[in-house]
């Protein structure tokens, strides 16, 4: 009989806190594991570096399903040297032991420019190193399943904010500064569309995914909430924060002399086209799989990253 015992890796993120947060609702048994994780009530928690091996299948030992939601510094040298390890040994470790695995996925292996609106079937053929690398880990874990080696599902998530979401673009450099009292910035034009994966729904969208095992074997992109832009979300902000922030928009000369010093800003040039043209993700596939899920709101996910984030 196959482990109720679900465990995240990754359990400290943003992504790993909705997963869990959904499945004590659902009163299902929990390990959380992290490379710095602390006890937590109601659950199984354990310390696990998943580039090795050994402490890989410790983490995994016993489990019926396996989240892998798991974030890297953003570097792509990082990603290109830790990312293959971890997808090797998170397999490895789920193949022993019968167990599901659910990968938290992203977009940057898409083909750009980006059709509006864009789906699971867009062209993997990325000229960014970053998506080169994710094509290759999802393309990992889609050929062990092909094979048999073990059940999985890919759920790709959009860009995402939301409750504890501290790396989200909402956040840095945007809520951030409004919570320290100060004028939000951006690095990318504020007039452009986009849709947001909120953190909350991923956690809840990739249990769904888990529980329902005629979606395994497929890529699943994630809910988002409607196209929206960086003036609209200043808007809900300023509401929820009773204040009259006005955004500022740091210009291309200026941005590439930054670009000098700051090494972040190097890393994100290369998925600047993201918020050069409307990126409008569809989810229709999941929409009509599950149709009573419910999006959480711009309103109420800010609310929430406010709440979680505040200072």
């Amino acid at each position: 009989m196959k482990s109720q015992l679900h465990t995240i890796l990754g359990a400290n993120g943003a992504t790993g806190i909705g997963i869990i947060r959904e499945l004590k609702i659902r009163k299902l048994p929990i390990r959380a594991v992290s490379r710095s994780q602390k006890p937590q009530d109601g659950m199984e928690t354990m310390q696990a570096d998943l580039l090795n091996p050994q402490a890989t299948r410790d983490a995994v030992k016993g489990s019926g399903y396996v989240y892998l939601a798991v974030g890297l510094p953003y570097s792509s040298q990082i990603w290109n040297k830790q990312w293959p390890v971890i997808m090797q040994n998170v397999i490895e470790a789920c193949s022993e032991n019968d167990a599901t695995l659910i990968f938290l996925d992203n977009m940057y292996m898409y083909e750009h420019p980006l059709p509006v609106p864009f789906d699971e079937d867009q062209s993997q053929k990325t000229s960014t190193v970053k998506g080169k690398i994710r094509k290759k880990i999802s393309s990992m874990l889609l050929n062990a399943i092909s094979r048999g080696k073990i059940d999985g599902v890919i759920g790709r998530a959009a860009d995402f904010y939301g409750s504890h979401a501290q790396n989200s673009l909402f956040y840095i450099s945007f809520l951030e500064r409004m919570l320290d009292g100060k004028n939000p910035q951006l690095l990318v034009k504020p007039d452009v569309l986009h849709t947001y994966a909120n953190t909350t729904d991923n956690g809840r969208a990739l249990v769904e995914l888990a529980l329902d095992s005629t979606t395994y074997g497929q890529v699943w992109h994630l809910p988002v909430g409607k196209p929206i832009t960086f003036h609209e979300i200043l808007d809900i902000c300023n509401k929820q924060l009773d204040s009259d922030f006005k955004l500022s928009v740091i210009a291309s000369p200026v941005r590439k002399i930054l670009m000098l010093f700051m090494k972040p800003l190097r890393e994100l040039e290369e998925m600047r086209y993201q918020f050069d043209q409307p990126y409008v993700m569809s989810w229709k596939k999941f929409r009509n799989h599950f149709p009573d899920f419910k999006v959480t709101t711009y309103k109420d996910g800010i609310r929430d990253m406010i709440k979680t984030l505040g200072k």
